[in-house]
């Protein structure tokens, strides 16, 4: 018997099941639905607009540059890398809850500032921000989610707070489409963070008002960065590698689409926004299907498969033709959602209350590495072929070593059960 990374209890095969928890109350409903909201300024407003606005903001300060627009997205993505190794040292003296609200004051203002300024340098401290941020919200939001919810609903619970993702990626392209045809100004993309800072602002009120700590503190020391705990967990070499490649794998398409589908395929800004959001309508569902399939068939098989379709789909995106684009639109944002899902509840289902944040924040070093890496990458690729059909190739080639990583995870254990351990008392 242990503990789960929120205080469940685990019951292994042979040991009596317990008591049946509670059901779920509408607090409990709102606050999944408010960390949801979390994780969407963390990560579709912060991290991944950037994505949707790039060809605009590249052509309105950065001089046509996808070089330059690709190292403001590394900038981010270092950020965020920077962010793990804090969030790995304030995991100790902060609880879940004053984690994600300092990651909330970090992206609403880099929001705010990148919705105002001319500067490209400015501009990038506010990627810089964002990037911040986010790791600092992303990193305790599935454990806040999960214990919320039923405990072998983990995968549900965490694929829940990957929907807040994909509402946020539908709501920036819908948004972005809206302004372009609206408006002929060159700085549509500084609207786009306009309205999401007001967003931001709203759900940073809301986690000061709402949010509880609910008994969790912070988490005891798990290493140097994490590591330690890190390397408590059953099969975390391909668990962390499947991070990496995933981190890699999809900035590439997530980052170039847009740019991808108006330069080398001669779509218009409106029909690239449109396929922009089928990703993150994708996203809503994606996460939510892919964990609650492994809930029931395992993390392993599922995150192989994963990793395998959205690498078909890198691919097919190049075909530059309907109704292929749209149907591997929607393929990347169900697997873009899914994968990350799978390998958080693989690590959540093997820490507990002191190692979940130090493991965590140790997976995501590597994840962070590969983000820092891809967009560079990719843009000076771009740059210097032409066209962004080798960035898409690589994409999938990447994912490739996802899946064989996936592959290796242990499999699941049987007849594993976990609860509250109030409620197994009830």
């Amino acid at each position: 018997m242990g503990v789960g990374p929120t205080g469940r209890v685990c019951h292994h095969p042979g040991v009596p099941e317990p008591v049946a928890p509670r059901p779920v109350t509408g607090r409990a409903v709102l606050t999944v639905a408010l960390v949801m909201a979390t994780a969407l300024v963390a990560q579709a407003f912060g991290r991944f607009s950037w994505g949707v606005v790039l060809p605009d903001a590249r052509d309105d300060i950065l001089g046509g540059s996808n070089t330059l627009a690709g190292l403001l997205g590394t900038l981010n993505v270092t950020a965020y890398l920077a962010g793990t190794f804090a969030v790995s040292w304030a995991a100790s003296r902060l609880s879940l809850v004053g984690l994600v609200r300092v990651g909330l004051v970090a992206s609403t203002t880099g929001l705010a500032l990148a919705s105002v300024t001319r500067n490209p340098a400015v501009l990038g401290a506010a990627l810089v921000l964002m990037g911040l941020g986010g790791a600092a919200i992303w990193i305790p939001a599935p454990a806040l989610s999960a214990r919320e919810l039923p405990p072998w609903r983990r995968g549900l619970a965490v694929g829940l707070v990957g929907a807040g993702i994909g509402i946020g990626l539908v709501f920036a392209g819908q948004l972005a489409a809206l302004l372009r045809r609206r408006t002929d100004a060159d700085d549509v993309w500084q609207l786009v963070y306009r309205v999401e800072f007001g967003v931001a602002l709203a759900v940073l009120v809301a986690s000061f008002v709402w949010l509880r700590s609910a008994g969790d503190r912070p988490a005891a020391a798990g290493g140097v960065g994490g590591f330690g705990a890190l390397r408590t967990v059953a099969g975390w070499i391909p668990a962390v590698v499947a991070y990496a490649a995933f981190g890699f794998s999809y900035l590439l398409v997530i980052g170039f689409l847009v740019a991808r589908l108006e330069d080398d395929a001669g779509f218009s800004s409106a029909e690239a926004s449109a396929m922009f959001s089928l990703v993150g309508a994708a996203t809503i569902v994606g996460g939510v299907g892919l964990g609650a399939v492994s809930d029931r068939i395992g993390r392993r098989v599922t995150l192989t498969a994963a990793f395998t379709v959205f690498g078909a789909c890198a691919l097919l995106l190049l075909t530059g033709r309907q109704p292929w684009v749209a149907v591997a639109s929607v393929g990347a944002g169900l697997m873009f959602s899914g994968m990350p899902a799978l390998i958080i509840a693989h690590l959540v289902e093997h820490t507990d209350v002191d190692t979940y944040g130090p493991a965590f924040s140790a997976a995501t070093l590597a994840f962070g590495v590969a983000q820092m890496i891809s967009p560079q990458v990719g843009g000076a690729m771009a740059d210097a072929l032409g066209s962004f059909t080798w960035v898409f190739v690589l994409s999938a080639l990447v994912a490739g070593a996802g899946a064989v990583a996936s592959s290796r995870l242990p499999p699941p254990l049987v007849g594993h059960r976990v609860v509250v351990g109030s409620d197994a008392e009830a």
